[in-house]
């Protein structure tokens, strides 16, 4: 009974939207991994090594024996000069793709977004109400046009008329 329940947790845990989410991230920051892998070793080192050696393997650190029967310990100083450049053209073109990414999602952002229909409405409500404004003062030339009155149909308080719209 408790191996059901602990199954049926576990399958609702995993075909949560996050944890597809997640999977699906990690399968293609692997495929990515290898794409990148493949620009630094088979594009940025070939030209890295037009410059000068990119092959820095052979470069090692020979270091004294300490006792007479031990092997002597080597430090493969090259091996790791080969890593550093490798991560710093693999953070490199991961820059450069992010900067594109986000270049595009701004421009994405910045363009113009099309107004709600609601947003429509109340824009034309409102200068409708501008434009009843406006009249009424040319109108009245300088007088109030919209006194209160006790009349409901008459009243300009929107709040306390509740007799528009059969209400």
């Amino acid at each position: 009974m408790k191996m059901k329940k602990l199954f049926n947790e576990f399958k609702t845990f995993a075909v949560k939207g996050n944890m597809l989410d997640l999977a699906i991230g990690i399968i293609i920051g692997g495929a990515f991994t290898v794409l990148v892998t493949s620009i630094v070793g088979n594009v940025a080192m070939p030209l890295a090594g037009m410059l000068g050696s990119a092959d820095f393997a052979s470069w090692v650190i020979e270091l004294p024996r300490v006792y007479a029967h031990g092997e002597s310990a080597t430090i493969m100083i090259g091996l790791f000069l080969n890593d550093l450049v490798n991560f710093i053209v693999v953070a490199l073109i991961v820059f450069i793709f992010v900067k594109v990414i986000n270049r595009h999602r701004k421009k994405q952002e910045d363009a113009p977004v099309e107004p709600s229909k609601e947003e429509i409405l109340l824009t034309e409500i409102r200068d409708l109400l501008k434009e009843q404004a406006m009249s009424a003062h040319s109108l009245s030339n300088g007088r109030t046009v919209f006194a209160p009155t006790n009349k409901p149909e008459q009243s300009t308080d929107l709040s306390t008329n509740h007799h528009c719209n059969g209400g």
